[in-house]
């Protein structure tokens, strides 16, 4: 991007669109012409009548002029998503019925010298007679097959900037791309150019992208955006960058509320980290991430997981049946588990979940699992890039944040993840099952963490209806993480070894 001046915020017209007006840098620069593209579908539609609703609330006068929809079908529109045009005055500039006479064909003049007139003088007339501060022009592809030539389009559309920028008047051209390829020419003309693109995913909802093409002399945020289209309007998910809210700060250890486990963590994780806890399936990642948010709770913080193959119900009955209440929290509000539906998810959307969590409050987030996140968007390129940004978001709100993480394969040293992040991780616990005396049992180490220093012993670790228990030192072990290890001396029985814990 260039060089560029920002106006005063006075001068900043609101779309109606928080997400978009964030991705504009603050909103539309007033008495000006937009180009708003899309395909058919893509929501453009929606869009403008959010915009011209908007100034309908600040007592503004609106204007939508139609020249293919029809008025019923704009208020249809409008009905689905529960709103009301009674203040947006709407102007229909469509040929009538009796065009399918053919006694009133034309056989003298060309149809655009004749229609392109009307329509244009049409379109002047209601102008002057309402003085609207915002207009929409829907759409752009009619005007541009009733110019029939290139250079005849863009004198017309240039004419109708000059007209309505005389007028103090703020407009939006819509363009449906149907009357041919990427209308550049509007692009150049246009102060600003907003695109809307929609591709189908191989399973699940169809994604959707917001881009500004353009925006003359003015700072925006670029490249692609996630948006949805639900009842009650479009909602954008401008693209997280985390950079724009660094800030430096000096963390304070946070207790997992297991004396243990904070003696291996060298007294605890710090706050802004992340951790990641890694292991086979089944050996107490996600039981060990309800652990830290049990102790949030306790230390008086909010906390939040956001869940992927498990159910609501079914993290809350397991982890009453290990001693660790998540109802009492969640029914009073300090606790937020959200179920994330895989299908439904884009990254922006659930970027933006997160880090409202985050900014409400949360001390400690939980996303289990990365396998769900990762797996639950296949097409999406970069999502790397999106949980890097994500976890640098959160740190700089001073958030706890938990990820978990499942290895493919139960025992031996050739487990593999699809969702290695590790690197990106400031804190990595591994979970492992090893073979002794004929049963199966668990071990857990830290083996990483940047905030400072921690023990590298591997640890008992075992679940019961008493909670979490972190036991001694397995020194008598070698070869614990390849599963089936080697008795170095004489080992205590493993029951002796859970009375220890006891």
């Amino acid at each position: 991007m260039a060089s560029v001046q920002t106006p005063p915020a006075s001068n900043f017209l609101s779309t109606g669109i928080s997400g978009i007006d964030v991705i504009l840098g603050g909103g539309l620069a007033a008495n000006r012409l937009y180009l708003i593209e899309g395909e058919p579908g893509t929501g453009k539609t929606t869009m403008a009548l959010q915009f011209l609703l908007e100034g309908a609330r600040n007592n503004e006068t609106t204007l939508y002029i139609t020249l293919s929809e029809t008025i019923s079908e704009i208020q249809a529109v409008a009905a689905s998503h529960g709103w009301s045009l009674d203040r947006i005055h709407i102007h229909e500039v469509i040929p009538s019925e009796s065009m399918l006479d053919p006694e009133q064909q034309y056989t003298i003049f060309h149809p655009s010298e004749v229609e392109l007139s009307t329509t244009t003088q049409e379109l002047i007339r209601v102008v002057e007679d309402l003085k609207p501060a915002r207009v929409v022009l829907d759409s752009l592809s009619e005007l541009q097959l009733l110019a029939v030539n290139a250079l005849r389009y863009r004198r017309q559309v240039l004419a109708f900037k000059q007209f309505f920028s005389r007028r103090e008047c703020t407009v939006m051209f819509l363009d449906d791309r149907t009357a041919g390829e990427k209308d550049l020419e509007v692009r150049s003309i246009a102060h600003g150019v907003i695109s809307f693109d929609q591709t189908l995913s191989n399973y699940g909802a169809t994604r959707r992208h917001v881009r500004v093409i353009k925006y003359r002399g003015m700072s925006y945020r670029e490249g692609l955006h996630d948006y949805t289209i639900r009842r009650g309007g479009l909602k954008a998910y401008p693209r997280l960058v985390a950079s724009e809210s660094r800030v430096i700060s000096k963390p304070k250890l946070f207790s997992t509320g297991l004396a243990e486990l904070d003696t291996l963590l060298g007294g605890g994780v710090e706050e802004s980290t992340s951790t990641f806890l890694v292991g086979p399936p089944g050996s107490g990642k996600s039981s060990l991430a309800a652990q830290f948010v049990v102790s949030a709770v306790r230390q008086q913080h909010h906390a939040a997981m956001f869940i992927f193959e498990e159910s609501i119900s079914n993290l809350l009955n397991r982890c009453a049946g290990l001693g660790l209440d998540l109802r009492t929290p969640m029914e009073a509000g300090s606790l937020l588990i959200r179920q994330v539906d895989p299908a439904e998810l884009t990254p922006g959307e659930y970027a933006e979940t997160v880090c409202r969590e985050a900014d409400e409050g949360a001390k400690v987030i939980v996303i289990d699992s990365l396998n769900g996140y990762l797996n639950a968007m296949p097409d999406e390129n970069f999502l790397t890039t999106h949980l890097h940004e994500l976890l640098t978001y959160l740190g700089q709100r001073g958030v706890v944040t938990i990820l978990v993480g499942v290895q493919q394969g139960i025992l031996g040293p050739n487990m593999t993840s699809t969702a290695n992040v590790s690197y990106l991780a400031d804190n990595v616990i591994m979970l492992r099952y090893f073979e002794a005396r004929g049963e199966v049992q668990q071990a857990i180490s830290v083996f990483k963490k940047r905030g400072g220093v921690h023990e590298r012993t591997i640890r008992h670790f075992c679940m019961s209806s008493k909670g979490l228990q972190v036991g001694p030192v397995l020194r008598e072990f070698h070869g614990i993480l390849s599963g089936i290890p080697t008795i170095l001396d004489q080992a205590p029985a493993p029951r002796e070894v859970r009375a220890d814990l006891n």
